[in-house]
């Protein structure tokens, strides 16, 4: 293999490109996708801070039994009260009463509030340091000290995620192993903890290099990187492996489904926003009728309004309803175009994992790299 993909973060877990797979939360993430990149060298992730603990035993067990390869599985640490939240009858009425039109039009039977709106951290937890993962990558803070120590004791690397320099140091300076400098132009959620996420919204060519220089860590860059010139200039700036999020989400074997993969690679790609419309917290997707129209007023905090948007997505997509799912992409989606090799077709994971060592393979030849 070239150069480039030799570096300390590769080494460490033994990958044959520097490449990680973006953890997708709420079911985006499938278990054909993170084998497939695992098995193509890269780091194959799921996000599994929708599951219970037997769900991530059984998607750990899955993953396992089809590659001996690395791969790294995600939680979301609690942050903002979101382990517990409950809420009265009065409560649940008010959170749903901006969707209900959403439901009426869909044909879906209102919900009843249930007993929890997202599955217990400590179960969670629990279940990912049984299954020994590779990596345990995390969002919205920091896992507490003893966690972090049962991680170690078990040879599981930690990958916390920052998208500001003060988040990275912190991180570092708690333990983690290493870190994702999270751009502004990421898909899906802004994943900010010790200032909100509107007051942390730095860009990747701003931000990685800045983190690079004030943590001693390995820092992977994420944001803004759909091919080989993101990448030899995320490695340019410091970074030592990039996690792609949107371009595997396009590729086949995503947990999506084909609407979304066509949109991501579509003229449309470009058009992106910022919203909480889906799930309470700020989060990057193409824009449509249900972020103009549920974004532009008051929503349920997360996780209640990502449940309660979550009841439509069956009938949504069964439906062929773009204007009301959550159709999670980075500003980088228009460089997918030609992902596959044949513009417009959905790529295989591999392939577009294949394409970008060589994509980078040629800019960093031009250097001299």
């Amino acid at each position: 293999m070239p150069s480039w993909t030799d570096t300390a973060f590769s080494r460490r877990l033994g990958l044959g490109v520097p490449i990680v797979q973006g953890p997708f939360g709420g079911g985006l993430s499938a278990v054909d996708l993170a084998v497939a990149v695992s098995d193509a060298g890269g780091l194959g992730s799921f996000g599994v801070h929708h599951l219970d603990g037997a769900g991530i035993t059984a998607v750990a067990a899955a993953i396992r039994a089809r590659t001996a390869r690395p791969f790294n599985l995600n939680l979301w640490i609690p942050f903002e009260g979101s382990d517990d939240i409950r809420g009265d009858d009065a409560a649940f009425d008010a959170w749903l009463d901006p969707l209900r039109g959403y439901f009426a039009e869909l044909g879906v039977e209102l919900p009843q509030r249930p007993e929890r709106y997202s599955p217990p951290f400590a179960e969670q937890i629990e279940a990912l340091l049984e299954a020994r993962p590779a990596v345990f990558s995390f969002v919205y803070g920091i896992p507490a000290a003893d966690v972090l120590a049962r991680c170690r004791e078990r040879g599981i690397v930690t990958l916390g995620a920052a998208t500001t320099t003060a988040e990275a140091v912190a991180l570092a300076a708690a333990g983690v192993d290493a870190v994702v400098a999270t751009g502004f132009e990421a898909g899906g959620h802004r994943v900010s903890f010790l200032r909100t996420a509107e007051e942390s919204l730095t860009g990747s060519l701003a931000l990685l290099p800045q983190v690079a220089d004030a943590v001693r860590i390995p820092v992977v860059a994420a944001g803004g990187i759909a091919d080989g010139r993101g990448i030899a200039a995320a490695l340019a700036l410091g970074a030592q492996a990039v996690q792609i999020g949107t371009g595997f989400l396009a590729c086949r074997e995503s947990g999506t489904h084909d609407a979304h993969r066509r949109a991501l690679l579509g003229p449309d790609a470009g058009d992106t926003g910022l919203t909480r419309a889906f799930s309470g917290r700020l989060a990057r997707g193409l824009r449509n009728r249900f972020m103009r129209e549920i974004g532009s007023g008051a929503v349920a905090p997360y996780p209640v309004q990502g449940w309660l948007s979550g009841r439509l997505r069956a009938a949504a997509i069964a439906q062929g309803r773009l204007d009301v799912m959550s159709l999670w992409c980075g500003q980088s989606a228009p460089l997918l175009a030609n992902a596959s090799g044949v513009p417009g077709t959905i790529p295989a994971a591999a392939d577009y994992l294949h394409r970008l060592v060589e994509q980078t393979a040629r800019v960093l030849a031009r250097f001299g790299a």
